[in-house]
C-alpha cells in the first residue's frame, strides 16, 4: 500500500497520505490541521463516524468524560502512547458526556474505554485507565491477532 486514507478530525475531509509521509506530520488538504504526527485528536459525532469507517490506519478511540477522574489521569499516558505509535496508528478521543448517542452506539458501558478500529470494524476493546506501555502493547497485540 503506497498511501493511506485518513479522515481529518477537524473538518471530516478524507485525505490520501503517502506512507512515507506519515512520520512527517501530514496536514489536511482542506483545513490544514495535522492528520497524524503522534497526537490525540478530539472527535465530534461526525468526525468519529467518518474516521471509524474511513481511516486506513488503525484508530484507537478513548471514550472519556471530563468528570471522570481515571479518564483525566490516563490522558497524559494516552498522549504518550499516541506519540510512541506515530505512523502505525492514530489516536483520538470522544467526550461521552457531549456525545452520549455515539457512546451508546459504540456500546460503551464504563469509562475510560479504549476501542481499536481498523478499516471500519472494531478490532478490540480495553476498559480502565492504563499506562502508555499497556496501551501500545494492547494496540500491537490486537493488530497481530487480527492479522493471523
Amino acid at each position: 500500500m503506497d498511501a493511506v486514507k485518513l479522515i481529518c478530525a477537524t473538518c471530516g475531509q478524507a485525505n490520501r497520505v503517502p506512507m512515507a509521509r506519515l512520520a512527517q506530520a501530514p496536514k489536511c488538504g482542506s483545513c490544514g490541521e495535522a492528520l497524524a504526527g503522534g497526537r490525540v485528536h478530539d472527535l465530534d459525532a461526525l468526525s468519529h463516524d467518518k474516521a471509524v469507517r474511513g481511516d486506513d490506519l488503525p484508530l484507537l478511540v478513548d471514550y472519556w468524560a471530563p468528570w471522570c477522574g481515571p479518564c483525566r489521569a490516563m490522558a497524559p499516558e494516552f498522549a504518550k502512547a499516541a506519540k510512541g505509535m506515530e505512523g502505525a496508528a492514530r489516536f483520538a478521543r470522544l467526550n461521552t458526556q457531549d456525545h452520549p448517542d455515539i457512546a451508546g452506539r459504540a456500546r460503551i458501558q464504563g469509562i475510560p474505554a479504549l476501542v481499536l478500529y481498523h478499516k471500519g470494524r472494531e478490532v478490540a476493546r480495553l476498559t480502565g485507565a492504563r499506562p502508555a506501555a499497556e496501551i501500545t502493547d494492547f494496540v500491537r497485540q490486537s493488530l497481530v491477532a487480527r492479522n493471523r
